[in-house]
């Protein structure tokens, strides 16, 4: 079991752990200033949290012109993991307390295996690097799956590509193998976390992560806490419908954006052109391998392909169409494109960046940035990692918080 305590015993040890996650060791005196306590509150605090393990010394600071103050930093025991299960892979990390990856593992495995087969590779993962020796102990993990979440429940509620998954307990299963606190959500919500820790979102409080892989999803950032909405399902952009008409989608209905855009529609539509002979570079890659993916489409691009490249576009279209009216709607201050189809890079981004700077308000897009995530496969895990320690660096409900 972890030697250090599962939680803060209040409000300001709270303050402080938090802090210290997010900017790094600092001085005494840095610390007083920014949480707004006496030098006595202060020392009792930092030497409880001392005495819980919680943090340690490092070292002294510059001096201020008197006395130096020494400095406080997370214990070096503490550790998160971040599990990011995909839709045909499974990633795992091990972070500090800073949330900083100190090891990284994953494997190809499709989530239509069920949740004993993943959640069991997610654990053998895990178990590697713990036998590397990054993670004597663990703390807490926090756990992403790519499908709607009812995060009170910690359980997939009707996913509509995890065949097996509706209302397994998840959160009770990882929590029980691991003996720590757990917290399950979607995965799209995770990478929101993680870019809002340590990417591209560091400094904004309002934002769009629009995540395009085997499907499509959205997290939504405001005043820099998660929205998650009422049940837990805001953001699920992908099953918002284009055209009645349209192909049929996962979830049952027909023409939502994840039926045409997403990389399991880019596939889809890249097979059919191999087999029409539209395109000699998609079809070299189907005969090699018997079936074409995203990353096949991305391949094409990468070498001029006409046709790859306007599947690319007309995807990159449609999403930026939807992505318009969220931005006029919401007005967020940064939109952060993520998943494998984005390693497409410009081309997608481009198209995107044209439908959303022609249809939505002036006023909503005149300082908008639509950049790519800067993390990229770690974005998932870091943002599990900060999920969980949000939990375990906070004060247990029932506990006075004045």
């Amino acid at each position: 079991m972890p030697r250090i305590a599962l939680r803060p015993e209040n409000a300001q040890q709270a303050q402080l752990l938090r802090l210290l996650r997010d900017h790094g060791p600092r001085s005494r005196a840095e610390l007083g200033e920014a949480i707004r306590l006496s030098r006595s509150k202060l020392a009792h605090e930092i030497d409880r949290l001392t005495e819980l393990e919680f943090v340690e010394s490092g070292g002294f600071a510059a001096s201020r012109g008197g006395r130096r103050s020494s400095i406080v930093r997370l214990s070096r025991d503490l550790r998160f993991v971040g599990v990011d299960i995909g839709a045909t892979s499974v990633d795992v990390a091990v972070t500090n307390g800073e949330l900083e990856v100190l090891g990284h593992s994953s494997a190809e495995i499709g989530v239509h295996n069920g949740p004993p087969t993943v959640l069991d590779t997610a654990l053998d993962l895990l178990g590697k690097l713990r036998a590397e020796g990054v993670a004597p102990d663990i703390h807490g993990a926090g756990v992403g799956i790519p499908g709607p979440v009812s995060f009170r429940e910690g359980v997939p509620v009707a996913p509509p590509i995890m065949p097996g998954w509706d209302q397994y307990p998840v959160r009770e299963t990882m929590s029980q193998a691991l003996g720590v606190p757990v917290q399950v959500d979607n995965d799209v919500n995770l990478m929101a976390l993680g870019e809002l820790h340590a990417g591209v979102a560091r400094s904004v409080d309002d934002f769009l992560l629009v995540k395009i892989g085997t499907g499509i999803g959205c997290g939504i950032v405001v005043g820099g806490e998660l929205h998650r909405g009422v049940s837990g399902s805001a953001g699920d952009i992908g099953h918002i419908q284009i055209d009645e008409n349209g192909p049929p989608c996962a979830c049952g209905n027909r023409g939502c954006l994840e039926a045409y855009a997403s990389g399991t529609a880019l596939a889809r539509d890249a097979m059919a052109a191999a087999r029409a002979g539209r395109s000699p570079r998609l079809a070299e890659l189907l005969e090699g391998s018997g079936a074409l993916s995203a990353a096949d489409v991305t391949d094409a691009v990468s070498v001029g392909d006409p046709v790859a490249v306007q599947l690319l576009r007309d995807g990159g279209h449609r999403v930026g169409q939807v992505l318009a009216s969220l931005v006029s709607f919401f007005n967020p201050g940064l939109v952060v494109v993520a998943g494998g189809v984005a390693g497409a890079g410009h081309s997608l981004l481009a198209e995107m960046r044209s439908a959303v700077y022609r249809r939505s308000l002036p006023l909503a897009t005149g300082n908008l940035p639509i950049v790519l995530s800067e993390l990229a496969a770690a974005a998932g895990v870091v943002g599990g990692a900060r999920l969980i320690s949000d939990q375990v660096l906070s004060v247990p409900r029932g506990i006075d918080e004045r």
